[in-house]
Formats: C-alpha cells, sequence, structure tokens
C-alpha cells in the first residue's frame, strides 16, 4: 500500500482525485492522510467524497475512512469494469471536478462506460462544465481517449441539480507531442445565463471579444430557463482550435462581479495564451498530465507550470514508472514525460 501525504505541495482536492484514479488504474492499495489539510475547511468536502465513491464504484474498491470531512482515508481497488453509472454530488459541488476523477479511470476500463453526474455544473473554484465539453475532452481525444458529453441540465449554488452524461470508449491514452499552430484556425465560445436577464451573456460576450482584439472569434449567448437549468447563475467559456491542440479559458460569474470584468479576464488569459505560442493553458496542463503519463511519453508547452502541476507531477511519478521533465522554452516552460 502506498502513503500519500495529501499536504504536499498545493495539499488540496486534485491530490485525492487523481490519487484515487491512479490507484484504481495500477490496482495499487492506497492510503491518504493529512486530506487537504492546507485549505481553510480541511477533510473531503461533498464534491471530493462524490469522486471518491464514484471512482471506488467503477473499480469494486474497498474503503475505510470515507466520510465527510475525513482526513484520512484508505483505498483498496477492484478491477476496473466498464457500464453505466450514475452519481449525486448532492450539494451543487462540481460535476467537472468529479469527472477528472472518472474519466482517466473509464479510459482504461476494459469496455464502454456511460455516467451521469448531478450536481454544480458552473461554480467556483472548479472548471466551467463548457471548458470540460470543449477543451479538455477535444484534448484527451487528442490522446486517443474518446468521450462525449451531454447536459441535460445546469445547476449552480447553492442548490446544484445540474446533470451532465458523459460516454467513455475504452482505450488507453497514446503517446502525444502537442505543438499549436502559429495562429489559431478558429476560436470559439459561450456567454450563458441561467434565470437572469440575457444583457448579463451579452455584457460578458462583447468584453471577451474587445480584450481578444486582432483574434477574430465567435462567440455565442444562450439564456436558459427553469426547464433547462436549477438556480440562477453562469458563464463564459473560450476555446482556440490551434493545430493539433485547443486552448480555453473560462469563467463563472459570480454575484457582486460585473458581467464584463468577468469577460474580460477570459479573453485576456486566452489572448495571453495564445500570444505567447504555448500548446496548453496553465489548467489544461495540470488536467493532462496523468493522460501523457498513462501513455508513457509527450510533452506540452505552457506558459506557468502551477503548484497544482508541479504536486500532480510529484504523485503521478508514485504509481507510474515515468519520469516528467520540466524545462525552459524561451519564455514558456516545457513540459515532458518519459518511461523510466
Amino acid at each position: 500500500m502506498i502513503e500519500i501525504d495529501g499536504a504536499y505541495g498545493e495539499g488540496g482536492g486534485q491530490l485525492v482525485r487523481t490519487a484515487v484514479a491512479l490507484a484504481a488504474i495500477t490496482g495499487t492499495p492506497v492510503r491518504l492522510r493529512a486530506v487537504r489539510a492546507k485549505r481553510d475547511k480541511p477533510g473531503l468536502a461533498p464534491q471530493h467524497l462524490a469522486a471518491v465513491r464514484a471512482v471506488a464504484s467503477v473499480c469494486g474498491a474497498e474503503c475505510s475512512g470515507l466520510d465527510l470531512r475525513s482526513q484520512a482515508f484508505t483505498f483498496v481497488p477492484g478491477p476496473l469494469r466498464g457500464g453505466t453509472f450514475r452519481f449525486d454530488v448532492g450539494t451543487a459541488g462540481s460535476v467537472a471536478l468529479v469527472l477528472q476523477a472518472l474519466l482517466p479511470a473509464l479510459a482504461c476500463a476494459p469496455g464502454p462506460s456511460r455516467v451521469t453526474v448531478v450536481g454544480g455544473t458552473d461554480v467556483r473554484a472548479a472548471p466551467p462544465l463548457d471548458y470540460l465539453r470543449h477543451v479538455l475532452l477535444a484534448l484527451v481525444h487528442r490522446v486517443g481517449v474518446r468521450a462525449e458529453c451531454r447536459v441535460s441540465r445546469r445547476g449552480y449554488f447553492p442548490r446544484g441539480g445540474g446533470e451532465v452524461e458523459v460516454s467513455v470508449a475504452p482505450g488507453r491514452p497514446r503517446p502525444a507531442a502537442l505543438e499549436p499552430a502559429e495562429r489559431p484556425e478558429r476560436i470559439d465560445g459561450l456567454a450563458h445565463v441561467a434565470n437572469l436577464p440575457a444583457h448579463i451573456a451579452e455584457r460578458m460576450r462583447a468584453a471577451a471579444l474587445a480584450r481578444l482584439g486582432d483574434f477574430s472569434a465567435r462567440v455565442e449567448t444562450a439564456v436558459l430557463g427553469p426547464a433547462d437549468a436549477v438556480g440562477q447563475g453562469g458563464a463564459i467559456v473560450l476555446w482556440a482550435r490551434a493545430g493539433h491542440t485547443t486552448l480555453g479559458a473560462g469563467r463563472v460569474a459570480q454575484r457582486g462581479v460585473r458581467a464584463e470584468t468577468l469577460g474580460d479576464e477570459a479573453g485576456a488569459e486566452l489572448a495571453a495564451d495564445l500570444a505567447s505560442g504555448a500548446a496548453l493553458d496553465v489548467h489544461a496542463a495540470d488536467q493532462l498530465l496523468v493522460y501523457l503519463a498513462l501513455a508513457g511519453s509527450g510533452g506540452f508547452t505552457t506558459r506557468a507550470v502551477t503548484s497544482h502541476a508541479r504536486t500532480a507531477i510529484w504523485l503521478i511519478e508514485q504509481f507510474l514508472p515515468v519520469r516528467f521533465e520540466v524545462g525552459v522554452a524561451g519564455a514558456l516552460a516545457r513540459v515532458a514525460v518519459r518511461s523510466r
């Protein structure tokens, strides 16, 4: 059994989700201690608990200490299996973060899977759902993982209630060196609001387009009603297809934050990534590491290697026979993974 210090590095929920996913894939029992020790409310929050239980379900894991706010638990996996699954966070906890834990495990399962997750689709401190749909899934497809996402209903803080279905075909990731084109072939985006005035989405869109400047983009708006969303909320997500990669940026609507600020920040972030020539934005860099490690080879450039990414690198090397190399490529950081 591997013992993992949950306070290592950034010491957050990503470490928990990635650890149980890798345990399920490799068949390695794991014990986590000091779970989320660096957070204001340490231990397993509802969305982390839902993610661990979801991964446990797809591999028949035996768990102990798996309770709300638990700061230590063990996870002893059985064999991975495909099938049909449904998981409910029970709060507005992030659907996208639960799916982050499930996707690599389901890709390594012996058969196809269809999983439904109920919770918050666009909530603070988590990727907006459209970022997962249009950026992360495009990138994992590039490394050989086929997954499709369908949104039945959106859900926001505090009630949650959003419902998302993801279908995953079996297929272990393959090596890939991600390099961008000199200019994006296409930039798309979606600014949406639910049970709120349409002008909020329009203002997010206008600010994002203004910030993108010389880059030509097509950003759509959507206004959802009670039939399509639980509660009030919204988000803007932008994504750019550039060669063999996709870069993205997004912001979730927050009470007290102007729509123009959200659109401007998302547009500025994507414009900076495109101008830098990076292959991945910093959020995708964190999330793609596990797929490249499972492939045993690959690499990319990004504007910065975050503490989230460095923590993930440390954790992945505990489970898989790979070594990451982090270096400099001009003004960018370059990350490569090699088998060892």
